[in-house]
């Protein structure tokens, strides 16, 4: 009985033996994959086989790491704290894989306090031109010794009350003083004529596949946009008196064929609020460093309303661009697609959006918004509005 039983095991393990030779066997015979990009792909000419879906080939290959042609001399500049490190590492990541990857531009970081390594290991690995980093000097961040300490406490107190956004914060009218009348002034920005403002957390949708600091300069152009809309009335109460005081001191600075009804209604007499949103610009650093502007930003700075209000660098900014140059010199980059929270500037017009890879919902595009400014640019200028804009009103 024993030895029957044994007999039965060895006939067993035999034929699971002969069992897991035949699958070894007949999965030899089996092709390996033939993932596209790897070896072996299928033809772009016939989009592969006829079992799987054709694929669109890449005929024309990738554009070229450096676009022919002389650069401008040009670079873009954050401001941003070492806390900032991974929302600006995806706004590099946006500006370079949507642009700067073709042309290589620098990079101009600046700070209040002196950047740490990490910062520095991080954003010099991402950008693909020269990264600078700089420290703002103290007198450039801090209270002008004409302000009235106790006045600007009791300003921000009450805006705090009113639920003001940034009405209560010290940093953030630093921030707006410092992009109204410094940082164009800094050593490292010295080295240049033309400058891009990034800020973090924003994203490109399109494709640019143009110089747009050779666009400026061959144009003319001396300050752009993608995104213009309504200040808030409560943080600029008396920006527009502090502006007609200057118009009348320096009459010389006003530019013949400017844009003045963009900004009012009234000629002059009042402002509309309205304002080109300055966390995107593209500009000339000259006109910024003109006596024109440096007399424009010293007056402003010392009416004091950067501290006994909350004056926003975007109106400052827009009002200068308005009133000192021709209204020929400002452009509007439609074919920047660009968000910061909470506005998208979506182009208008389909064939753009798909020739240039954007990823953009239309729907999204604040330009024909009820609060926006743009429809009053395109009317100063006598410019016809793109093709479609109606279905996004």
């Amino acid at each position: 009985m024993a030895g029957t039983q044994r007999y039965l095991r060895y006939i067993v393990f035999a034929l699971i033996c002969l069992i897991l030779l035949f699958f070894i066997s007949s999965s030899s015979t089996v092709s390996s994959a033939n993932w596209p990009g790897y070896a072996n792909p299928p033809s772009p000419q016939t989009g592969g086989d006829a079992k799987t879906p054709g694929t669109t080939p890449n005929t024309g290959g990738l554009p070229p790491a450096v676009k022919e042609g002389d650069r401008m001399n040009a670079t873009f500049v954050t401001l941003a704290r070492n806390s900032d490190i991974w929302e600006i590492a995806k706004s590099i990541r946006q500006v370079e894989d949507r642009f700067n990857r073709k042309f290589n531009y620098d990079w101009v970081f600046l700070n209040d306090d002196d950047f740490n390594d990490e910062f520095k290991k991080v954003t010099s690995a991402l950008v693909s031109g020269k990264t600078k980093y700089g420290k703002i000097p103290k007198e450039h961040w801090s209270f002008p010794d004409f302000i009235d300490q106790e006045k600007a406490a009791k300003v921000r107190e009450e805006m705090k009350e009113k639920k003001i956004i940034y009405g209560d914060s010290i940093s953030y009218r630093h921030m707006c003083r410092y992009e109204s009348g410094f940082f164009f002034r800094h050593p490292l920005m010295l080295d240049y004529e033309w400058y891009w403002r990034v800020e973090p957390s924003v994203e490109l949708y399109c494709d640019i596949n143009y110089d747009t600091f050779k666009f400026m300069a061959d144009n003319k152009k001396k300050y752009s946009f993608t995104l213009s809309l309504y200040e808030y009335v409560e943080t600029i109460p008396t920006l527009w008196d502090a502006v007609k005081n200057f118009t009348a001191t320096f009459p010389q600075h006003i530019s013949p064929g400017n844009s003045m009804k963009f900004l009012s209604d009234d000629d002059g007499k009042s402002y509309n609020h309205c304002h080109f949103w300055s966390n995107f610009e593209i500009g000339n650093l000259n006109w910024l460093r003109s006596d024109a502007y440096i007399d424009y930003f010293t007056s402003l700075d010392h009416a004091g309303g950067f501290f006994y209000e909350r004056w926003g660098d975007a109106p400052v900014h827009s009002i200068a661009a308005a009133l000192m140059l021709k209204k020929e010199e400002i452009h509007f980059f439609n074919d920047i697609a660009y968000y910061h929270v909470p506005f998208t500037h979506c182009p208008t017009g389909e064939q753009y959006r798909l020739d240039h890879k954007c990823h953009c919902n239309p729907k999204d595009n604040f330009d024909w918004n009820g609060y926006s400014c743009t429809s009053r640019y395109y009317e100063l200028n006598n410019i016809p509005k793109p093709e479609g804009y109606e279905k996004e009103q």
